[in-house]
């Protein structure tokens, strides 16, 4: 006599009880999701709200802290050359505190998305940030970074910036892209700033502009080392020694501390004689930009003029008062000081 087969597995085999036709004649019944328990009726949903106007959320805002570097730039710093000695290179591979800040390095590399900066181009035109409405106090302001780079007039011998820099009020260009150098032509351009070359003009041997055109890729530098007889006859001959091609030494570091977030976008920076950084412009100018470049171009230039105290004192008084000022004079003459 046979068993029947006990209840587990005849509900095992039940679905094969029936032949393969009726099988397939059976609908196919889509499987049944449940509604989420996550959110509770009456509260908010947590997914994101899509924006109308994206735009808003990448207005740039004024400028708020100075940019740059907190130690003085010197000649031959950032050279993007590597000058250890075998020793030193050996002692740097076998370190592990070098290997933990190499690998921080890469980290942040990687995780820097490639079209980002393209990206940000849509919201305008890639402007970073808007210029500060006043120039950086000169105690409070940060140091422009020393670049290394060829120029129009030493095409074959590397120069440095701060050599260009010192003693002077500069306004400073840089760019990668000709979109770029376009942008920045809206600030400085002979055109469009008509004001602030009357002002350069007048100011001719402390005032002065600089152009540095950071390209890294080997292609587009060789690009532009075929093209440089046409950049000479574009830029003026006495502005060929201010015109720097820069390649390597900029780093993400120096990136970040002079506020050159993006490298498609043109930057403007007025720099004073002790190379620090008093005013910044990013992108396309707008409404108000120019006019406070210019502003700061003239209050650098009567900042120059001025002698600093230590010089009136070392040149104040007599030979019976040396270091003493006319006031200082006059008050000891009236107590019956002098000797």
């Amino acid at each position: 006599m046979v068993r029947p087969a006990s209840t587990p597995i005849r509900k095992a085999i039940a679905p094969l009880e029936s032949c393969l036709f009726c099988q397939f004649r059976q609908p196919i019944k889509p499987p049944i999701r449940t509604a989420s328990t996550s959110t509770q009726p009456g509260q908010p949903s947590k997914q994101p709200k899509s924006s109308s106007k994206p735009d808003e959320d990448h207005n740039p805002k004024p400028l708020n802290r100075p940019l740059g570097q907190r130690r003085p730039p010197k000649a031959g710093e950032n050279s993007g050359i590597d000058t250890r000695t075998w020793r030193q290179r050996r002692d740097d591979f076998v370190n592990y505190d070098k290997h933990l800040e190499r690998r921080r390095q890469l980290t942040k590399a990687v995780a820097k998305p490639y079209f980002r900066e393209w990206t940000n181009m849509r919201y305008h035109k890639g402007k970073t940030f808007r210029s500060n409405p006043r120039l950086f106090r000169a105690d409070k302001a940060l140091y422009f970074p020393n670049l290394q780079g060829i120029t129009l007039a030493t095409p074959r011998q590397l120069c440095d910036t701060t050599q260009v820099l010192e003693d002077k009020v500069s306004v400073v260009s840089v760019f990668s892209e000709m979109w770029a150098e376009r942008q920045t032509a809206t600030f400085v351009g002979e055109k469009e700033n008509q004001e602030l070359r009357a002002v350069l003009k007048e100011g001719k041997g402390v005032a002065q502009m600089v152009d540095i055109n950071y390209e890294p890729n080997a292609m587009k530098a060789a690009l532009i080392r075929l093209f440089m007889p046409g950049l000479r006859r574009r830029v003026p001959t006495d502005a060929h020694g201010r015109y720097f091609v820069v390649r390597r030494g900029l780093t993400e570091e120096i990136r970040d501390d002079v506020g050159w977030i993006n490298s498609k976008v043109g930057y403007v920076y007025l720099v004073d004689k002790e190379c620090k950084i008093r005013w910044a412009g990013s992108g396309t100018a707008e409404a108000g930009e120019t006019e406070g470049l210019v502003a700061g171009v003239k209050r650098l230039l009567e900042e120059y003029k001025k002698k600093p105290r230590a010089e009136v004192v070392e040149e104040g008084g007599d030979g019976n008062f040396p270091g003493l000022d006319v006031a200082t004079e006059a008050v000891a003459v009236a107590t019956g000081r002098q000797h």
